[in-house]
């Protein structure tokens, strides 16, 4: 499988990507973002967010840490979880995950690494690095050819 490999040299480039990456998506689409602390996952869930036409997404995007999961509205809904706190699938499926998966929005899942096992097969998912203090790459899989193409216009990174 091929992967596509963006690099990112600031959180305003990291939230570039996702802006573009909201532009692009459609309702039933799943993100599933891995990687450690401070990679930028939630950085680049406001970019989604504001690509999705969420308004204020400074001040109303937050890792949901806490409560698991938020619910955000613009062109389509958002559901941003984060299963930071989580054990497992088991727990997510308790709080009804399926109804978001399959729902009429965009799901987008920090710490998806915990839950892969039962994310529908044609999730979307950005594997998440730090490669220096301000720069971070981003190797995305199961991405449809458009929205790759949109990244690479949009980028000035070499994709590999």
């Amino acid at each position: 499988m091929r992967e596509n490999v963006f690099i990112s040299e600031s959180s305003s480039e990291t939230r570039e990507l996702g802006i573009v990456l909201g532009r692009n998506l459609v309702a039933g689409d799943v993100l599933a973002l891995c990687g450690n602390l401070g990679t930028g996952k939630t950085v680049l869930t406001k970019g989604i967010a504001e690509g999705l036409g969420i308004k204020d997404t400074d001040h109303i995007v937050v890792s949901p840490s806490f409560t698991l999961i938020n619910e955000y509205y613009g062109t389509l809904p958002l559901y941003h979880f984060d299963l930071y706190r989580l054990n497992g699938s088991s727990d997510l499926m308790e709080l009804g995950i399926d109804e978001y998966i399959f729902g009429k929005g965009v799901t987008v899942i920090e710490w998806a690494e915990r839950c892969i096992d039962i994310l529908p097969p044609n999730t979307m998912k950005i594997l998440l690095n730090v490669t220096g203090e301000n720069q971070r790459k981003f190797t995305i899989e199961k991405a449809s050819e458009q929205i790759i193409d949109k990244l690479k216009l949009n980028r000035k990174e070499q994709v590999v």
